[in-house]
């Protein structure tokens, strides 16, 4: 038996097998995302982690994941990541081994441009939660992130 002071240190780390993955996590059009580590599947109160596959030739829809911070590493295939700056699309093409920063409420899509070879990633975002707001386009307003830039620049911090 543990001591009362230190109980909370001996709490039972959680597995989640390959084969246990869950599917019932918000979804976007044109990829399949799968949750393993939540505030759901594992009790977690600061992280979520999962996987997302987009098939050869496909493209997600553009989307954001709220106020999460997303860490994406690339297992497979040679996704890339598409968002707006200074109102151009800027591309981000990647390879097994990369790994990828989403801010938060940016929009964003991710793309399969092989034409044979599944993208496979695995997604660390900062939310116990999988927040994902799917959205029109990528110039859709977001004014969780206008706000956001706005107190960066007040800061004095780069926006």
């Amino acid at each position: 038996m543990s001591d009362p002071g230190t109980a909370a240190w001996h709490r039972a780390l959680k597995h989640t097998p390959s084969d246990g993955l869950s599917a019932d996590t918000a979804q976007t059009p044109g990829m399949r995302r799968l949750e393993a580590i939540s505030g759901r599947l594992s009790g977690s109160r600061k992280i979520w982690m999962g996987k997302n596959h987009v098939a050869p030739g496909m493209r997600s829809a553009d989307h954001h994941h709220g106020e999460a911070e997303t860490g994406i590493y690339v297992v497979s295939g040679h996704p890339v990541f598409v968002f707006l700056e200074d109102g151009e699309e800027r591309r981000i093409e990647t390879e097994p081994g990369d790994y990828v920063y989403v801010p938060p409420f940016v929009p964003h899509r991710e793309e399969n441009p092989s034409s044979d070879e599944e993208a496979v990633v695995v997604l660390a975002r900062s939310t116990q939660e999988g927040i994902v707001v799917n959205l029109p386009s990528l110039r859709a307003e977001v004014p969780e992130l206008e706000r956001m830039l706005a107190e960066l620049v007040e800061d004095g911090r780069p926006a």
